[in-house]
């Protein structure tokens, strides 16, 4: 029989049977088992290192998976006295294997803690036991009784209460990610009065899963810190009347590149410059929004710089608003230069007006200075602003003041590095300046050679009290400042080098206060949230916003329109419909994730009777603070470097960005 032939009746055969079979119902696809309680949270779980994933449970060949990948649940069994979980990578039915439930991290809440730089503290101890950390909390001065305890272990030695310690450079999340989840939370005081969390958490850094790798031999801090190098950024408003502090800026730089070049330091500290006016919708013949003059990346000596920056001049005209396009000049800074490339990163705001507030039809950026801020500290950059106070702005003094001390704040001092120019002085402005520079210079020789800088923990004085910080003049302030955040840096730099990592694996207890100053934060929450989550969240918020905006004139009608929303969005039934449901929260739209935190959103607390009580001023404002996230978290989304695989990149829109709880809805 022919290949032909044998084609044809073998088609023949199947049409016939065709007649004779019933379909079969479809098949449906799997879903991972829920959360207990949750109506769409599936259960995950995470890999610790060393995890097996097998073909069935029980003994027997298998694969190591890296650890912190992300599996969802879909069934659970138990064999052989241990409990085996079936899990998929992704949440579409499909599942991957078996591992054993006791190698896994469960993944219940979507919140985080991150360790803050200690650059102004002592290193964290973590704890074994809850009552271990109680007890010691409850002594009258737990940092008298913390401080043998820390030497005991930072000298080789050990002890039973302590599991381990914080690393002792600097783990930057967006470098290395880690994770510590939050397994159990209490609220206590300790014997001095002070308000402080209790955190059970687990711990497992990002590798190959292959375990700890052999370290190489470790190198002196001094060796490494050689190369260690900075990046001041000017941000320069270049409007009218702004030339006489563009002159004394370049004048500044110009003796500083001599200075570097006679210290040997030209290719360790760079200066760059970036120009900002305002929109030119407003007034075209402004040239520009933002330029970039001189980036540092690109600058090679002080010859090239002042040879990029002798054409920053003050515009010819007028802005068509007296505040400017400031948060636009921070953002092109942020974005435009290379900050990976440097250790050290500052940004140094100058100018004599306000900044376009993010609502503003004329601003680029449409953000704030919280918002900035966050951008900033992402990118590990220090944003000092130098407000010149000058005649002609007064009307405009106490706006921007507050504008820029937000932008300013740093996790790291106390006050935000804002310094106020009174009247405008050329001169003060000039010796601010000149300190500014030479302090970030210092550090960055003192860093070369291998010196404890002055102001970090290692060197801090205990009585250096605030009443003598209160009669520092700004440039004391300013030197003692900048040599705290340089140490900061140089932690943040020898963790990059080094490949610092959090502890492998623990499960411990610690608190979020240092227990020498409980002033001083050790952690921050962070919310892990997947891609999808986030574009949800966006999508929402987009909605709320725009029936907010409708609802302005009919405020009687609000939650009507925000229940009609929600249906839009597919939300559940059930919730919509239910008249129990007061808030926006109530009505299912922003989903179970943010659900269990410590962490109230603003946005899903609203019901119709704060709505009707708001004046027009306050609905606006809130509609203005949602639009201004939703910029944000544009940005966040698109930028694809923050998002981290733990799923092995199985489903992109599964990555996750720990997101600060701040910046949260």
């Amino acid at each position: 029989m022919t290949g032909r032939r044998w084609r044809n009746l073998t088609m023949a055969v199947l049409a016939a049977l065709s007649f004779l079979t019933v379909a079969a119902p479809p098949v449906l696809a799997r879903e991972p088992l829920l959360m207990p309680g949750k109506q769409t949270l599936f259960q995950r779980v995470l890999a610790r290192p060393g995890l097996m994933l097998k073909r069935e449970p029980g003994e027997g060949p298998g694969a190591i998976q890296p650890a912190l990948t992300r599996f969802y649940v879909y069934e659970r069994r138990t064999f052989a006295g241990h409990e085996w979980l079936e899990v998929g990578l992704t949440a579409k039915g499909r599942t991957d294997g078996w591992v054993r439930a006791d190698m896994t991290l469960p993944w219940k809440q979507q919140l985080a803690l991150a360790f803050t730089n200690s650059a102004n503290r002592d290193r964290s101890l973590l704890f074994a036991k809850r009552d271990d950390l109680a007890t010691l909390l409850e002594k009258e001065n737990p940092g008298k009784e913390v401080g043998p305890l820390r030497a005991k272990v930072l000298s080789g030695g050990s002890d039973p209460r302590v599991v381990s310690i914080e690393p002792e450079n600097y783990v930057d999340l967006k470098d290395k990610f880690y994770l510590l989840p939050i397994l159990n939370v209490e609220e206590t005081f300790s014997g001095a009065g002070h308000r402080v969390r209790l955190l059970e958490i687990a711990s497992v850094s990002k590798d190959d899963g292959k375990g700890a790798p052999t370290p190489a031999p470790a190198k002196p801090q001094a060796s490494i810190m050689r190369n260690f190098t900075a990046s001041v950024v000017f941000v320069i408003d270049t409007t009218i009347s702004m030339g006489p502090y563009i002159d004394r800026t370049r004048q500044a730089v110009s003796a500083i590149y001599d200075k570097i070049g006679k210290a040997g330091l030209s290719d360790q500290v760079r200066f760059g410059m970036v120009g900002f006016r305002s929109s030119l919708k407003g007034a075209p013949q402004l040239e520009y929004t933002t330029r970039m003059f001189a980036n540092p990346a690109e600058i090679k000596d002080g010859a090239q710089f002042m040879a990029a920056v002798a054409g920053v001049k003050e515009a010819g005209v007028s802005s068509a608003r007296f505040s400017e396009d400031a948060y636009g000049g921070v953002m092109t800074a942020l974005r435009d230069v290379p900050w990976v490339e440097f250790g050290g990163r500052y940004i140094v705001l100058i100018t004599d007006a306000g900044a376009l507030p993010g609502k503003d039809e004329l601003s680029s950026t449409g953000l704030d200075a919280d918002h900035i801020r966050a951008e900033a500290a992402y990118r590990g950059v220090a944003i000092y602003s130098l407000h010149l106070k000058t005649p002609k702005g007064k009307d405009n003094h106490a706006d921007a003041e507050r504008q820029y001390s937000t932008l300013s704040k740093h996790e790291l001092v106390e006050k935000p590095l804002y310094y106020p120019v009174d009247a405008g002085d050329v001169g003060q402005f000039g010796r601010l300046v000149d300190t500014l520079a030479d302090a970030l210079v210092q550090n960055v020789k003192a860093a070369a050679t291998g010196q404890k800088v002055a102001g970090s923990a290692q060197t801090a004085v205990a009585a250096y009290t605030s009443e003598k910080k209160e009669k520092e003049d700004p440039s004391q302030r300013m030197r003692r400042e900048a040599a705290l955040l340089g140490h900061a840096m140089q932690l943040a730099y020898l963790g990059r080098v080094t490949g610092s990592t959090a502890p492998p694996l623990f499960n411990a207890w610690i608190t979020d206060r240092d227990l020498t100053r409980p002033e001083i934060a050790t952690t921050e929450v962070r919310v892990l949230l997947t891609r999808n989550q986030l574009s949800d969240m966006r999508t929402v918020l987009q909605s709320i916003a725009r029936t907010a905006e409708a609802a302005r004139f009919e405020p009687a009608d609000f939650f009507n329109k925000m229940r009609s929303a929600a249906a839009a969005l597919g939300r559940d039934p059930n919730l919509i419909n239910n008249p129990k449901a007061t808030r926006l929260a109530d009505l299912g739209l922003m989903g179970e994730y943010l659900e269990d935190m410590p962490y109230h959103s603003k946005a899903l607390q609203l019901d119709q009777d704060t709505w009707t009580a708001w004046s027009i001023g306050q609905q606006q404002a809130f509609i203005d603070d949602l639009n201004r996230k939703l910029r944000l978290y544009q940005v966040m989304h698109d930028d694809v470097d923050r998002w981290v695989a733990l799923d092995t990149g199985a489903d992109p829109g599964e990555a996750v960005y720990p997101v600060p709880l701040d910046m949260m809805p």
